[in-house]
């Protein structure tokens, strides 16, 4: 059964974990004290063979095998082949989880979508949830230990009631060589068919809602069937337990403790016991362990998946959802809060000083400014409304002179001809100051800059304004009018893109 230990660590607290080093179940412990053991043995039995067996000159050639071993032991990648060895199996372990196949979703689709009281619509959504939860079965009695000694056979499936003796004879009469767990999907799909054809399912939209969530439920079934086929590549597992093996086995000998009046480097002190050695092997081959345990969580170990759990769990609240919950609601009734204006639900004496503390509004929302940061400053110290300081945009980019006038004057200028061809209508109702250009002022009244006569090119013939069509031939033609626009015409917002089109002109 998974190990769970949530409730003891709901709150962080001084030595939080420390109550949980002392748990057996599920733990490091229990997992590697077996190959701790062994290797404490196999060093102790040589520190002993070096102490009291080996002649003089033995000893100088061992110590000399010690210093080697000892040196070279560190070129062996372990942390970094193992640390990423691990992330990977962890990482499949959660995926594989993720892909069981819970009814929940499915089941409410056949609530929602087969209808019918009577004994025949009962029977359409319980053979129907009876058909996922067949198929779930078969797939995790294929991948999983504890469901296969529940159910080696198809007999046992069958005697469990998830298949009758008819549906046997037909799985077992289709013939084909793989794995067939997907067999009481197909009948799923034909079986919500015929409910569409008898009415019982009542339109083709809740019946494509219905074989979606019929999709899902398979995928899952078929990815827990391919992640037991593809396993992490063998090379990979076989270079994390060489590289692990090997270097402990340079640790039997590297670490042993040398007669301190030899004078080596480092072997000042004689001990028996090699202490950090022993936690390197703790943290090393139980990080191991961890990957050998989680590599496959359908076996019997005590944090593999309690898959016969799930079966019946699925089973039985699918059975509930279709059956006995269908059609079956309560009385409506008013809420509690029905004329309150702020619905909040009451707390308990424990939870009050919840009460007194603000909701969240933002990060930002406790910043404080001064008065004076948050006036709004206008650009290039520009007097006048805020939206005037960028009226006078193109004329700032010209050059300040008469004679300066260039490639970027002249095409500015061709550019404000071309897009001051309106109607004469509407240029007179829009701006009544439309002769100011021409008598050499800068500015018009109506807060329009105007470039300065001076900077005209009068060797350039500005662009024809295109004539407004004629009436339209017919009984029913009327000549075309121009409506003026009302209001004095006012600079664009900077924000608005330019007004200028995306023909271009070149200079001539």
């Amino acid at each position: 059964m998974t190990v769970t230990y949530t409730a003891r660590v709901a709150n962080a607290r001084f030595g939080g974990f420390s109550q949980l080093l002392l748990l057996w179940r599920g733990s490091i412990y229990k997992l590697l004290w077996r190959e701790l053991l062994c290797f404490l043995g196999l060093y102790m039995a040589l520190s002993a063979a070096y102490r009291f067996l080996l002649a003089e000159e033995q000893k100088r050639y061992f110590e000399k095998l010690v210093m080697y071993c000892d040196q070279y032991a560190s070129l062996i990648p372990v942390s970094f082949v193992l640390g990423f060895y691990v992330t990977l199996v962890v990482h499949r372990w959660w995926n594989q989880y993720l892909c069981m196949p819970l009814p929940d979703a499915l089941m409410c689709a056949v609530v929602g979508t087969v209808h019918g009281r009577d004994d025949r619509g009962r029977l359409y959504r319980r053979t129907l949830m009876r058909y996922a939860g067949l198929s779930a079965v078969l797939i995790l009695r294929s991948v999983s230990t504890a469901v296969f000694k529940r159910f080696p056979t198809v007999d046992h499936v069958v005697e469990a009631g998830f298949m009758t003796r008819e549906e046997r004879k037909k799985f077992e009469n289709l013939n084909s060589s793989y794995n067939k767990y997907w067999v009481p999907c197909v009948w799923f799909s034909s079986l919500a068919a015929q409910a569409r054809r008898e009415g019982r399912i009542r339109d083709n939209s809740a019946l494509k809602l219905l074989l979606e969530e019929l999709n899902v439920f398979r995928s899952k079934c078929g990815m827990l069937f391919h992640y037991d086929w593809i396993s992490i590549p063998l090379v990979y597992t076989q270079v994390v337990t060489i590289a692990v093996y090997s270097y402990f086995l340079a640790c039997l000998i590297g670490r042993q403790f040398l007669d301190p009046a030899q004078g080596y480097k480092d072997h000042t002190l004689d001990l028996c016991v090699p202490i950090f050695t022993l936690l390197q092997f703790f943290f090393y081959a139980g990080w191991l362990k961890v990957a050998e345990q989680l590599i496959n969580p359908f076996g019997e170990d005590d944090d593999d998946f309690e898959t016969n759990f799930l079966i019946d769990r699925n089973f039985q609240v699918s059975m509930l959802a279709v059956d006995e919950m269908y059609d079956d609601l309560a009385v409506l009734e008013k809420d509690l809060y029905w004329d309150a204006a702020e619905a909040r639900a009451p707390y308990t004496a424990a939870t009050a000083f919840l009460l007194q503390q603000p909701s969240f509004q933002g990060s930002t929302f406790d910043i404080a400014l001064a008065k004076e940061d948050m006036q709004f400053q206008r650009l290039d110290g520009v007097d006048g409304p805020l939206g005037e300081a960028h009226g006078d945009f193109l004329q700032r980019l010209l050059p300040a002179g008469a004679g300066a006038v260039g490639p970027l004057g002249r095409r500015l200028s061709l550019l404000r001809r071309k897009n001051s061809c309106v109607s004469e209508a509407s240029t007179a109702a829009s701006c009544g100051c439309a002769g100011a250009a021409d008598s050499g002022g800068v500015e018009c009244s109506c807060g329009e800059p105007l470039l300065d006569p001076s900077l005209r090119e009068p060797e350039l013939e500005p662009p024809t304004c295109p004539e407004p069509p004629g009436p339209i031939p017919g009984p029913t033609a009327e000549p075309f009018t121009t409506v003026p626009i009302p209001g004095p015409r006012v600079p664009a917002p900077p924000w608005l893109p330019s007004p200028i089109g995306e023909e271009e002109e070149s200079p001539a």
